[in-house]
């Protein structure tokens, strides 16, 4: 019986080759930490929250650069500051719950305390007890406090980084992508709720699956039964000179032909229905027909738009093979009634257990287990071409290829 050949992807393919990613990078564990050194901790913004989310001095939400525990406040100024979450006595985390509202941040093992900059300014005990113990007088609580970031605050969204000196967030994005996240966060926001949800498998492989287009009407078949969305209707991919940001647009088209042979309509074939159709309608509240929006910015961040459901999303990583997805659901301050029950409502498809984000969270999973033993073996991300540009097509996995070159850039400089 004759061998049967196939196409094998070279373990040694040059990193230039956008094409080929080794699948030791999503288990290897020294890969990791130098992710935490060089991508989350280098020279790179980092979203923290929504800065409505924390609108009063005082108020203060713990979140994460990576997998590195960060404090972000609102100071008596009303300036935003944010530190890690980590005492610089022995460690400790200072901050324990998700959100709050403080003067001081104190550390419950040795009630060190710190001002909403971070600056040590209370030291259990510092002179001792009774002319005995405490600290020694060259102590110099000013060398003592929690480690800051850099913040900038960009049409409501937080981003931090933990280099100082670092260009816009707005040069960062550049003209396109920036043009894209004003399009969406053009007026005040007020938060409709959160969701959370633990996937088994490595950050990369979700960060991946939010900018490839190509799988979207393949595997969401709520998409595509409900005509949702599909290749053929009208759209398009940014990719920004980076590689790292990125936007996958499309409209629905109302009044389209019947679908190209090989899509799958179930709901023209087979019949389905909602119990409720008006779960699918909505409004063109942007102006411009676009009813499904996608920006991620490297390395974690998502800006979602489907139809009226609005979120973002910040991917943590937890270990090698284990990452937090946190979502935002927000709307506007101005929202009517209508409005924010088509919202809420349309909130249902995305999430953990969404009727279009519920496969997200499993394929992740089917992939880490399926590389177990996948050696030097690479994948293979071809379709659409071999470089990292916009196009008009969503046939494409250029946003992946784009990940991977602002990925390689940042780990080997």
């Amino acid at each position: 019986m004759a061998a049967i050949e196939t196409e094998q992807a070279s373990p040694n393919a040059p990193a230039s080759d956008l094409t080929r990613v080794g699948y030791n990078v999503y288990r290897d564990p020294e890969i990791y930490a130098r992710e935490r050194e060089r991508v989350f901790m280098g020279r790179c913004w980092n979203f923290l929250c929504l800065d409505c989310e924390i609108p009063n001095p005082g108020d203060y939400k713990t979140t994460h650069v990576g997998d590195v525990p960060v404090i972000v406040a609102r100071d008596e100024t009303g300036t935003i500051r944010a530190m890690e979450n980590r005492c610089a006595h022995r460690g400790s985390q200072v901050c324990l719950e998700k959100f709050g509202n403080a003067k001081r941040l104190t550390c419950v093992y040795h009630a060190w305390s710190y001002d909403l900059r971070g600056k040590l300014v209370g030291v259990a005990f510092r002179n001792g007890v009774k002319g005995e113990g405490g600290m020694p007088p060259e102590f110099d609580p000013a060398r003592h406090g929690l480690r800051t970031l850099a913040v900038e605050v960009f049409h409501g969204l937080v981003f931090a980084s933990f280099h100082q000196g670092l260009p816009s967030v707005e040069e960062d994005l550049g003209p396109e992508i920036t043009a894209r996240v004003r399009r969406v966060f053009n007026r005040p926001v007020t938060v409709l709720g959160y969701t959370t949800q633990v996937l088994r498998n490595n950050w990369k492989l979700y960060v991946e699956n939010v900018k490839d287009s190509y799988h979207a009407s393949i595997l969401h078949l709520f998409f595509t039964t409900f005509k949702l969305n599909r290749l053929s209707q009208k759209g398009g991919i940014i990719v920004d000179e980076s590689g790292g940001h990125h936007v996958s647009y499309s409209m629905i088209d109302r009044d389209a032909a019947a679908p190209e042979p090989g899509e799958r309509t179930r709901a023209d074939k087979d019949g389905f229905r909602l119990a409720d159709p008006s779960l699918l309608q909505g409004r063109d509240e942007f102006g411009d027909g676009v009813t499904l929006q996608i920006l991620t910015v490297f390395p974690n961040f998502v800006i979602q738009q489907i139809q009226n459901a609005l979120a973002v999303r910040q991917v943590i990583p937890r270990g090698p093979e284990e990452t937090e997805l946190r979502w935002t659901h927000f709307g506007f301050a101005d929202d009517d009634a209508e409005l924010l029950g088509a919202r809420l409502k349309q909130s249902n498809m995305v999430g953990p257990a969404g009727y279009i984000s519920l496969e997200d969270g499993a394929v992740g999973a089917l992939v880490q287990r399926a590389i177990t033993g996948a050696g030097d073996q690479e994948s293979v991300m071809m379709m659409g071409g071999s470089d990292a540009a916009s196009t008009t097509s969503r046939a494409t996995e250029t946003s992946v290829r784009g990940f991977w070159k602002a990925y390689r850039a940042r780990m080997d400089p």
